[in-house]
């Protein structure tokens, strides 16, 4: 018998006592219960990691070739995406980076904000959750 529990995958089987190393004799006991034992397994279902969105923010102060070079350093994007991405960003307002776990997430947009800070850009990068 299989039953989903809370995501959780529950198996139920049923054999005799004496093949569950129980000493009954053969008819029952003197209740009337049957002469049956149940074992149960349990298997936890993990669950997928929430993902999260990293976008840039445009600004008219960071230079362009600066989006590209962060694009490049801390999303592996080659010089083609970057700049596609970049040109997006600068069209639309925002542009979305990658898709990551939270922890992720988090440390691309921390790296990004400290990068931009150190070199005087205005540059934003946040995260939302997809």
């Amino acid at each position: 018998m299989l039953r989903l529990a809370q995501d959780t995958l529950i198996r139920t089987k049923r054999f005799p006592l004496s093949a569950a190393g129980g000493s009954q004799p053969p008819g029952g006991d003197d209740d009337g219960r049957s002469n049956t034992a149940i074992v149960t397994k349990v298997k936890p279902r993990t669950k997928r990691p929430n993902l999260y969105r990293v976008l840039l923010l445009n600004d008219d102060y960071t230079p362009m070739e600066f989006v590209v070079h962060v694009l490049e350093r801390f999303f592996n994007k080659n010089r083609e995406d970057a700049t596609r991405i970049m040109l997006h960003v600068h069209q639309n307002g925002v542009g979305e980076c990658g898709v990551f776990t939270y922890e992720v997430a988090e440390t691309k947009v921390t790296q990004v904000m400290d990068f931009a800070r150190k070199h005087q850009h205005p540059l934003q990068c946040v995260m939302e959750k997809n």
